[in-house]
This record gives C-alpha cells, sequence and structure tokens, in this order.
C-alpha cells in the first residue's frame, strides 16, 4: 500500500500513528501566571541533545478555552517553564486520567489523583514519586506547518532519579517499566534490555 497524506489512506484509522512507534510519553507538568497547576501528557515527546540536555514536545490540538493552543503551551509562555515527568507503567491510569479536557482553572494532579512537588530550579510542579523529572526552563516555541501545532524546545536545568530505579551506578528503566505510547488506543511497556556495541566502541 502506499497513499500521500494529502489525498488520505482509505483506512478506518490514521496509519501514521502506528508507524512512528513505539513513542516515550513525556508527561507536562506546568503553572500558570495565577499559579494554577496543569499535567498533561504528550507522545510527540524526545530529547533532542546532550550538551546542554535539551528536550522537545509538539502539542497538535487546541481548547475552546485557551488561545489556538492547549493549557500547556500556553502556562510556558506565560512563565518560561516547565518539568517533563517519565511515566511508569504502575501510573498509566494516571497518566490517562490527565489527558482529559478539562477547564483551565482544573488541577490535572487532583483530577488525577497525583500528589505534586515543588521543582528545584523552577516555579513549576513535578509529580512526585515519578522514576524521573526533568526540569526545564523554555528556549523556543516553533509554529509548526499546520493548525495548531507548536513545538515546545527546553534547557534542561535539574534533573530528578528515584533512588530505587538506580543500580550499579546506571538508571535501570528494567526497574519502572517505562509506558510507551503506539498508534490508536494502544501502549506498551519496556520490559526487556538487549546490548549492541557500536562499530567504533
Amino acid at each position: 500500500m502506499f497513499y500521500k497524506p494529502q489525498d488520505g489512506h482509505g483506512l478506518p484509522h490514521n496509519p501514521f500513528n502506528a508507524i512512528v512507534t513505539p513513542r516515550p510519553i513525556g508527561w507536562i507538568s506546568t503553572r500558570d501566571a495565577q499559579g494554577r497547576n496543569n499535567l498533561a501528557p504528550y507522545s510527540f515527546f524526545n530529547a533532542t541533545a546532550y550538551v546542554p540536555p535539551q528536550v522537545m514536545f509538539t502539542s497538535t490540538t487546541t481548547k475552546d478555552d485557551q488561545d489556538n493552543t492547549k493549557d500547556s503551551v500556553a502556562n510556558i509562555r506565560e512563565t518560561g517553564v516547565f518539568c517533563v515527568n517519565v511515566v511508569e507503567y504502575a501510573m498509566r491510569d494516571a497518566m490517562n486520567a490527565s489527558s482529559a479536557t478539562l477547564p483551565k482553572e482544573v488541577d490535572e494532579f487532583v483530577h488525577a489523583g497525583v500528589k505534586a512537588v515543588e521543582c528545584d530550579t523552577i516555579n513549576c510542579p513535578r509529580v512526585d514519586g515519578a522514576p524521573a523529572a526533568l526540569e526545564c526552563k523554555l528556549t523556543q516555541i516553533i509554529n509548526l506547518e499546520g493548525e495548531s501545532n507548536y513545538m515546545v524546545l527546553g534547557e534542561v536545568t535539574g534533573i530528578h532519579m528515584r533512588d530505587d530505579c538506580i543500580r550499579d551506578g546506571r538508571f535501570d528503566v528494567t526497574v519502572y517499566q517505562p509506558l510507551s505510547r503506539l498508534g490508536y488506543r494502544d501502549y506498551t511497556r519496556i520490559k526487556d534490555l538487549f546490548e549492541l556495541a557500536r562499530p567504533d566502541d
């Protein structure tokens, strides 16, 4: 099968969502200028550089009570900071609950039953007990092609790691089993690892 996205695929569901997988989930926490907390998952998320450490996520939809975007991007525009919380398999239901479309006044931490704790380097909440959390300062927001597509890039200014996830001097993902997004409504978790030596190692 071959199709041009501009012409449509003719399938019941968009296959593009299932092709680029698995995708890590950035559980983005923010706070608006009025001090209201927000928490939302984004599967268009990844690390982008080592030195300085940098990450990105993309928001692709909009809400009626925000200006052509969602709460996360609106809050980051106001404050210039955000936190990326790593989602473990055990927190899948809370992550899913926080994806609900709610009025901007609603605190998703409370809605999802997740405890918020303060970050160290930025004025922003983070998810208590998350395997890891990346405190970030905004570097740029890029308006991508298409309606309401915004890529947010940030520099990591502080890193939290849960102590039990550090084994033999390494951050061991098998301890918490990171949740990853597949296509449609499908997810997976990382349980098994293998190593490959690079040719020039």
